[in-house]
């Protein structure tokens, strides 16, 4: 029978994600992993200020919840309590997070990877705020799970 699993936050380490260079420091999306599994990601995200990440969407359902700070998704502004849904084979973005950062939470229910949408576009919006993408930094996946981050 299944049982209930308890995590803190406090007990779980940042994962550096995505990464950019922007007015000469580098910038970084964190995460902690609360609960990894095939069938649900759940994550604590904290975006310092002014990162940015390219329209995207995501494999699975995935559900985004504004806790502190803001960010725009593509041309919406969200502060504390906006809730995000973005149903599979739905894109948004580009992300760009405020002058505090953000924090959010997340939930995938399914296969979390994301795909890319509108490069173009935020190659743009980088040569704009002249900010340039960094290569992702190196994570550790689940064995079960292959990084298509590349």
């Amino acid at each position: 029978m299944p049982e209930p699993k308890f995590r803190h936050a406090d007990d779980e380490r940042w994962h550096e994600v995505r990464a950019i260079e922007i007015a000469g420091r580098r910038a970084s999306v964190w995460e902690k992993w609360l609960e990894f599994s095939p069938e649900l990601l759940c994550l604590h995200a904290r975006w310092d200020p002014g990162m940015m990440v390219h329209k995207h969407g995501h494999n699975s359902p995935h559900v985004l919840y504004v806790l502190a700070g803001e960010m725009t998704c593509g041309d919406v502004r969200c502060t504390p309590g906006m809730h995000i849904t973005l149903p599979v084979g739905a894109s948004f973005g580009p992300f760009v997070a405020g002058p505090e950062g953000v924090e959010l939470f997340e939930v995938m229910m399914g296969d979390p990877r994301s795909w890319p949408a509108d490069l173009e576009g935020f190659a743009k919006l980088l040569a704009e705020r002249r900010a340039v993408k960094l290569p992702d930094p190196p994570i550790e996946l689940p064995e079960w799970l292959e990084d298509t981050r590349k």
